[in-house]
């Protein structure tokens, strides 16, 4: 089994305050993740104790401002420290992902009271969030979704102004459905399609919200994935993050950063099939002769690392567009396409070198294969990045 993992990948850190960070999330990953990392995938245990201490070591706010609690670090540094933790345990490195994507409705759209208010708690106070953008009836249409927000209309029969809203509707496929603190919901408050959509910042304990059963998935049993019902759920106008109808702007905002995060954390697994098949490849031994002094099998490790590179450097690419201010939703499309697709590839191989012993669960690849096809689906499937990366290429007079 291999001991280092991903630590003996060259980092590009730009600052010895990173380099220290990511010496900080190794320790960590050695000590309290990675050890116990198939035991409770086998289980089905959520690691909420480990994000809380993710939280309390900064890990959960890292590309957030410090005025808020965040740790102010660069998206190209959060993002290597995202694939360490994925290469440890996906559960833990897809929900570290997840939660800074429930955070950006607020961080990037919201009031400066309510980022004063609530975004300190949220990225340094031990709360975890998820984002519930799909529906049972719209997944890629994300602009399609059904549930609905309406004004009070109070005593008087007419709307209030700044009053609350209420909520009833079903999401779907939500990441910590029934265990986050928080969920940023994106609802309809006017006209069909993406004009009609507004964004709200639903605390979990509101009455009339209830998840449903978790998901029976083929990986990450650590994770918990839940509908979500929303019945008459009253949130008060505060609570609104950005304007009324901007919502599917601060949608698509929160996903061209999270695919980022999968990217990363696709790389991450993709690292750990290939240190676990390098690792039983070099102390087993056919025709008197390690594994690794055959040519053919070699090649196949000199694929894998190649792709695995690729991968790293495609998304680094586009973090520091993202940290440059630049565009950057087209790199994003392409980072998590090529990266999710190359762990599938590389993780799917890590079980063919290891043989049968591959395809048993006393070896972590096969737990590496299942999880890693999940990242070709969420954040919006491979499918829809094609599309989005070729409406960049060919221009916006192609849109349907």
């Amino acid at each position: 089994m291999p001991q280092d993992g991903p630590q003996s990948v060259e980092r590009e850190l730009p600052t010895d305050e990173a380099r220290d960070l990511l010496g900080l999330v190794r320790d960590l990953v050695q000590r309290e993740i990675k050890p116990v990392a198939a035991e409770q995938e086998a289980a089905g245990v959520f690691p909420r104790e480990t994000f809380r201490l993710l939280s309390e070591a900064g890990l959960l706010g890292l590309p957030y401002p410090e005025e808020y609690g965040g740790g102010g670090q660069p998206y190209q540094v959060y993002l290597q420290v995202l694939e360490e933790l994925a290469a440890a345990r996906l559960t833990v490195g897809l929900g570290t992902s997840v939660h800074s994507l429930a955070c950006h409705g607020l961080a990037h759209f919201g009031s400066k009271q309510q980022r004063t208010e609530w975004l300190p708690d949220m990225l340094g106070g031990g709360l975890l969030g998820a984002y519930c953008l799909s529906e049972p009836s719209s997944g890629s249409d994300a602009a399609a979704l059904r549930t609905r927000a309406v004004r009070d209309q109070g005593a008087s029969g007419t709307q209030s102004g700044d009053g609350d809203w209420v909520l009833n509707g079903t999401k779907a496929w939500i990441t910590h459905g029934g265990v986050a603190d928080f969920y940023t919901v994106l609802t309809r408050t006017g006209q069909e399609g993406p004009c009609g959509i507004t964004a709200f910042l639903v605390p979990a304990d509101a009455e009339g919200l209830s998840a449903a059963t978790p998901e029976h998935k083929m990986g990450l049993n650590g994770s918990p994935t839940a509908q979500l019902h929303f019945d008459g759920v009253r949130v008060p106008d505060a609570r609104r993050l950005g304007d009324e109808g901007q919502g599917f702007t601060v949608a698509l905002s929160s996903l061209d950063s999270g695919r980022l995060g999968i990217a990363a954390c696709a790389v991450g697994v993709a690292q750990a099939a290939l240190d676990e098949a390098l690792a039983y490849m070099a102390q087993r031994e056919q025709f008197g002769r390690p594994l690794t002094d055959f040519q053919g099998l070699r090649f196949m490790l000199a694929d894998m690392a190649t792709q695995i590179e690729a991968g790293r450097a495609l998304y680094l690419a586009a973090a520091r567009r993202r940290d440059a201010g630049q565009q950057f939703s087209r790199q994003a499309a392409m980072a998590k396409l090529f990266c999710t697709d190359t762990a599938m590839r590389v993780t799917t191989d890590a079980v063919q070198l290891l043989g049968g012993y591959g395809y048993t669960t006393d070896f972590p690849a096969e737990r590496y294969m299942r999880e890693a096809k999940v990242l070709q689906i969420v954040e919006g499937t491979n499918q829809i990045q094609r599309m989005v990366v070729a409406r960049h290429l060919a221009g916006p007079e192609t849109r349907s």
